[in-house]
């Protein structure tokens, strides 16, 4: 067993924009009317996803509307800082920090390029000390929470001592397109939302901290880069998402959670947090975890009021968790592009 991390904080963050899902589907029906007409089952995506509302850092106007690499990348650089500087401010405050207490910087994004990095941009309004090591970290997709926070778990434990801030944020509404008309894009309309969640850690068992670290891992099934991702052409980023993904969950991820839950040493009296991908998603992890049918209600909770933002969203269910009380042991799991499932071990309630 790996030496434990403190998760010494916790926060989470979410754009000005509020997206109703009543109004998004009465817009994307008037947007693809075509679609909708040639297979009408495609209007109940927006009823059957389990959300309510997203957020965005644009107006539905703007999303609406066409737009090139250009428009959406400085959209993205604009509306990820601000959300970046939001998440990471609210979790230093709660741990006590400032800026500059900070040595490492793990930062967690998929769904835009910035070259500088999110974390040397924001640096100065956040008071990060020039020295201040920067670990951008891209491509994880929903994958990234789970893998961002372990990252972080093992950056503080070899440096006992040294204080890491994690930060995950995605704006997955930005990568909209009008021009394309395939069923996983009419999906991702009904699905995706944006948000930030930050966390900080420390090296051992630090007094009064929201839960204690441990093993991690990931599992990548071989010839399935098809599954989930982006495509990327001059209008911007694609969405790739295979209809299959429910039921690939209900017959693989069993086994490589229940390797994963033995290795680690993890009490198997443990709860899971997942992240919510889609209402079909959960239902298929329960399937896969063997779970009774609506365990997972942090998940659903999350996905009806935030939609799924990617990376951070399963940092919103552990936030969720650690508000209702959660004690004992736990095992954060998510599904991300590779295809990948990621895992990581924790225990509350020891402080």
């Amino acid at each position: 067993m790996p030496h434990p991390v403190s998760l010494l904080s916790l926060a989470t963050a979410v754009p000005p924009h509020v997206l109703e899902q009543r109004e998004v589907a009465r817009r994307m029906l008037a947007a693809f009317g075509s679609c909708f007409e040639h297979n009408p089952q495609l209007s109940d995506i927006f009823v059957n996803a389990g959300i309510e509302r997203r957020y965005s850092v644009r107006p539905i106007e703007w999303i609406e509307q066409p737009h090139d690499w250009g428009e959406r990348g400085a959209a993205y650089l604009e509306g990820a800082g601000e959300l970046f500087v939001a998440a990471a401010a609210s979790a230093l405050a709660r741990a006590g920090l400032r800026g500059r207490d900070i040595d490492v910087i793990v930062s967690v994004t998929s769904s835009g390029i910035a070259t500088p990095s999110l974390d040397a941009r924001v640096g100065p309004a956040l008071g990060l000390r020039p020295d201040v090591s920067r670990v951008p970290v891209f491509g994880l997709g929903c994958a990234g929470g789970t893998t961002g926070l372990a990252i972080a778990a093992r950056l503080a434990r070899a440096h006992p001592g040294h204080k890491v801030l994690l930060v995950a944020v995605e704006l997955n509404t930005l990568a909209f397109r009008r021009d394309r008309r395939a069923k996983a894009n009419i999906v991702a309309s009904a699905l995706f939302g944006d948000g930030a969640a930050a966390a900080v850690l420390e090296a051992g068992s630090q007094p009064g901290s929201l839960a204690r670290i441990g093993a991690s891992a990931e599992h990548t099934w071989p010839d399935t880069l098809d599954v989930m991702g982006w495509s990327v052409d001059p209008v911007g980023l694609g969405v790739v998402l295979s209809r299959a993904v429910p039921r690939f969950i209900e017959q693989r991820l069993g086994a490589p959670a229940d390797a994963f839950v033995s290795r680690a040493g993890c009490d198997p009296r443990g709860r899971f947090l997942c992240h919510p991908g889609g209402a079909k998603v959960v239902a298929a992890i329960e399937t896969a975890l063997r779970l009774r049918s609506g365990t997972l209600a942090h998940e659903r909770a999350v996905l009806r009021d935030y939609g799924n933002m990617s990376s951070p969203s399963v940092l919103f269910v552990l936030d969720r968790a650690l508000a209702d009380g959660l004690r004992g042991p736990a095992v954060v799991t998510a599904l991300g592009p590779g295809f990948t499932a990621s895992f990581l071990a924790l225990e509350t309630g020891h402080a």
